[in-house]
């Protein structure tokens, strides 16, 4: 299974869960809506980040050489549409089958607006986790590196030739 997908259906399991909390918390507490909101909002773009980040990690180990990265980019906008496409299918269908309180959104609202709002609530959230693994890991190695070339044997030695 492709990495992507593997990604795409996991941040859908983790949208339509959080949709579903929020429904449940919304019904039950209605006054506390935006709050309830905000946290699972939260929640689906901490379990992007975090996943981002072990991503970048992993990938700046197995490449020292950042010319060499794999394109984490491709991999999380398609995980994206696919979490934002799946989960917005999954949850207009729960929300016109068994809980109403989860939006009662059309089905081309949830797959075009709310669908975008999904991608963009795991792409972003992943690209900046891989940016930073990426930034922790090069630190992490360039912490022995010799940074002054001025100091260097081998400037010296080339102008010496």
């Amino acid at each position: 299974m492709s990495s992507w997908l593997v990604r795409g259906l996991a941040m859908t399991a983790v949208h339509v869960l959080a949709r579903i909390l929020l429904g449940v918390a919304v019904v039950e507490a209605p006054l506390n809506s935006t709050v309830w909101r905000t946290v699972a909002i939260a929640a689906v773009v901490l379990v992007a980040l975090v996943w981002g980040g072990f991503d970048g990690i992993r990938d700046a180990r197995a490449n020292p050489d950042p010319d060499d990265y794999g394109d984490l980019t491709v991999r999380w906008l398609k995980a994206g549409v696919l979490a934002g496409v799946a989960a917005g299918l999954i949850s207009w269908i729960i929300g016109n089958t068994v809980l109403a309180g989860i939006g009662q959104a059309g089905l081309f609202v949830e797959l075009i607006a709310g669908a975008s709002f999904t991608a963009l609530l795991v792409f972003v959230p992943a690209f900046v986790g891989a940016a930073i693994g990426r930034w922790l890991i090069r630190r992490e190695q360039n912490n022995g590196a010799e940074d002054d070339w001025s100091v260097h044997e081998d400037r010296h030695a080339d102008a010496a030739r």
